[in-house]
């Protein structure tokens, strides 16, 4: 099945934004991190999907979004130079949570900005896979694609892991820990860096 996976993986146009996101949606509704940001299921349903757009939907533009044939994965991927519309992300925050929630919700933003790479590099906002299919290769296939991109460019990839069992898959890619990051009542969040295996 991990073959077929990585045979699979394309980049994802226009017209599969839709299913994509269908799918991050649908990969982090038990995520540790993004459940606690969001955890009523109405809220997490209504805000979630246009959180997500802002956070990593610009690697559509930058053709920088993996995902599987049949859209059971996705790796979203913003490339050296390109970052969240963090305008739209601290709308839906200001707008829709309390004032405890969005001092906690900034302090972690400011806290995964401290650990991003100095020099230009490859970031991961966004990568999940539908739970019912999960454990078949398909988040190794989307790394291993993905990363080869990285690596073409010489550049270091940067992700923040937002549940400790995703970390060993990360890790197995070439990822190393940083750190942890932490805000209030906040789950860790585990920011992560892989350097380039053809440097320039």
């Amino acid at each position: 099945m991990a073959q077929h996976a990585e045979s699979a993986v394309k980049i994802a146009g226009a017209g599969g934004e839709g299913p994509v996101f269908d799918t991050i949606v649908a990969a982090f509704a038990d995520d540790p991190v993004v459940r606690w940001s969001f955890p009523e299921v109405h809220a997490y349903r209504e805000l979630f999907p246009s959180f997500a757009r802002a956070f990593a939907g610009r690697a559509f533009s930058e053709d920088s979004a993996y995902c599987t044939e049949d859209f059971a994965g996705a790796a979203l991927w913003l490339p050296p130079g390109t970052g969240p519309d963090e305008e739209a992300m601290a709308a839906i925050v200001m707008d829709t949570m309390s004032e405890t929630q969005q001092s906690q919700i900034f302090t972690l933003m400011e806290q995964m900005g401290q650990y991003h790479p100095h020099e230009p590099h490859w970031y991961l906002p966004l990568f999940g896979v539908q739970p019912s299919k999960q454990g078949n290769g398909y988040g190794s296939a989307l790394l291993r694609a993905s990363l080869a991109r990285s690596d073409a460019d010489g550049a270091p990839a940067y992700l923040e892991a937002t549940s400790e069992r995703n970390v060993p898959l990360y890790e197995r890619h070439g990822f190393v820990r940083l750190g942890t990051i932490q805000a209030g009542s906040s789950p860790p969040l585990v920011p992560m860096l892989r350097e380039s295996r053809q440097r320039k």
